[in-house]
């Protein structure tokens, strides 16, 4: 594995626990959630539309272009879930 698909999969990271912070609404940064934070735990709150709106902001955030269906059919219990499909997204597209 090269160093710039790390780099990616850390930016990834990054980006996806700073939106689901922002769209807990909690007052941490993203080195305080664990990849095995529950997405519908104690503290991460996530729903449809939270997922809606993620799309977006990750597009914006990774300067990639993700599929308008990508969070359909599959579930996600952890950051790690979430991280790990849209690193797959982001890898077909290169």
């Amino acid at each position: 594995m090269s160093e710039a698909t790390e780099a990616t999969r850390g930016e990834i990271n990054r980006v996806v626990k700073e939106i689901l912070i922002a769209e807990a609404r909690l007052s941490v940064g993203p080195d305080a959630l664990a990849d095995d934070e529950p997405l519908n735990g104690e503290i991460l709150k996530v729903n449809s539309l939270g997922f809606l709106g993620m799309l977006i902001r990750l597009e914006d955030e990774l300067d990639v272009t993700l599929p308008d269906d990508l969070f359909v059919g599959h579930t996600f219990h952890t950051v790690a879930d979430l991280v790990a499909v849209i690193e797959r997204a982001t890898e077909m597209k290169q």
